[in-house]
């Protein structure tokens, strides 16, 4: 926290703009380096760049962020310079020439939650909406950032507190007038907060797919169609189509966006009995896949009647492929073809309908992550013994364990290694 960092901001390559962040103690004389003096707080201002020789290395616009108020807490500066990778370079190379050093992942936004800037949760909202890929996610990443979790995080310790100031009152105070049964008093407190956090927890899973898609897997023995029709969905060719069965050996996922939900299909090998050990594998590996995912569609070539696998239930697709080619006999399945603008428009349709009932809901969840998810769950068990602990000490402990528990999902308490593991998740410069 001593040294000072920089790093470009926008991605490398050539662009018509590219911004390099600096933040730290000597982000002040860096920015007088450089472009000859600092500019007004918060007002862009055009600049030459020279290096340490004196040779002019961009005509760029500088902004000077003086601490606190700027997004780390610290004096910082950006350069907006020029897109071209020499120009970026150039200036990199500057900024390392006086001293400062590369900044490592994450590294920006870790000083912000250092210097109180956001709280964890907050700064993973950063992260998510750096991630988001469709609007669901956006939505729900700005809340993030907004604070949503953080707001009710606090609400929920203000109330842990009261509780606990009922049971710290009857073992700090035994001979004084204390009615007998605090649990009582604090019951009401607790079951609310259990309500509260309870359905939290229940939305962190919903939240954590909103974050990394939900998952639709089309299984099926060898050539039922399923490359087909991946390939149709996803409008490219992801997937090799021929006549020969087995050619899918490995699970290929394709991304795609449903009903403004992120979603991840993925095509898997032929479902058979084999002793090639790599299709083998390419079996195993379908069958796990397919296990994990959250919908599944079974294809079946419709002249067949065979009936649908095990990894098959009752709420998962079963369509009877190849409908162009005949009529289908099979007896479990929708007769269906990929080749068909209109089946295709129905399946569609019927998966965003499948996605926006799983996903949606109203408003994003409050939790976003399992880790949120986990901690909650944590804070819920302990609020339970406290309920049904028989002495005042033990359920004083209990209410304690659970506020640490909280504290834990916005960073009031988190192990280093807790707090590395989220910001080496970010990109450099952010």
């Amino acid at each position: 926290m001593n040294d000072t960092i920089f790093a470009a901001a926008t991605a490398p390559g050539r662009a018509a703009v590219a911004v390099v962040r600096v933040t730290g103690r000597a982000a002040g004389p860096a920015v007088d380096a450089l472009a000859g003096a600092r500019p007004a707080p918060r007002l862009a201002s055009l600049r030459r760049l020279r290096g340490p020789d004196g040779g002019v290395l961009d005509q760029a616009l500088v902004l000077w962020f003086p601490g606190p108020a700027s997004y780390t807490g610290e004096d910082s500066a950006e350069f907006h310079l020029h897109g071209g990778p020499a120009v970026t370079a150039g200036v990199l190379e500057a900024l390392a020439g006086l001293g400062l050093r590369l900044a490592e992942p994450g590294e920006f936004t870790r000083r912000a939650f250092e210097n109180g800037k956001l709280d964890l949760a907050q700064a993973e909202g950063v992260a998510d909406l750096i991630e988001a890929e469709t609007d669901a996610q956006r939505r729900q990443a700005l809340d993030q950032l907004g604070g949503r979790l953080s707001l009710d995080q606090a609400a929920w310790r203000a109330d842990l507190i009261e509780a606990l100031s009922v049971f710290e009152a009857a073992v700090d105070f035994p001979d004084e007038e204390i009615p007998a049964d605090v649990t009582a008093r604090a019951r009401p407190v607790l079951e609310r907060l259990i309500s509260e956090i309870a359905a939290a927890a229940a939305g962190a899973e919903r939240g954590e797919r909103v974050r990394q898609g939900f998952r639709i897997a089309l299984i099926g023995r060898p050539n039922a169609g399923k490359s087909t029709l991946l390939n149709a969905l996803a409008r490219r060719d992801a997937a090799i189509v021929t006549a020969t069965p087995g050619t899918t050996r490995d699970v290929i996922e394709v991304p795609l966006v449903l009903a403004g939900y992120k979603v991840v299909l993925a095509d898997t090998a032929g479902l058979r009995e084999t002793r090639d050990e790599i299709e083998a594998e390419g079996v195993r590996r379908a069958r796990a896949w397919a296990a994990e995912a959250d919908l599944r569609i079974w294809l079946v070539d419709g002249s067949e009647t065979i009936a649908p696998p095990p990894e098959i239930s009752g709420d998962d697709l079963k369509l009877a492929t190849k409908r162009d080619l005949g009529e289908p006999v099979n007896p479990h399945a929708t007769p269906f073809t990929a080749r068909s603008p209109s089946d295709l428009a129905w399946l569609e349709q019927t998966l965003a309908e499948r996605v926006v009932a799983a996903l949606g809901g109203g408003e994003p969840p409050t939790a976003t992550r399992l880790r949120h998810g986990e901690l909650l769950r944590e804070a819920l068990s302990r609020l339970n013994d406290a309920l049904t602990a028989a002495e005042p000490e033990l359920a004083a402990e209990d209410v304690r364990l659970a506020a640490r528990a909280l504290d834990r999902v916005t960073g009031r308490i988190s192990p280093d290694d807790v707090l590395d593991r989220v910001f080496s998740t970010f990109c450099i410069g952010k």
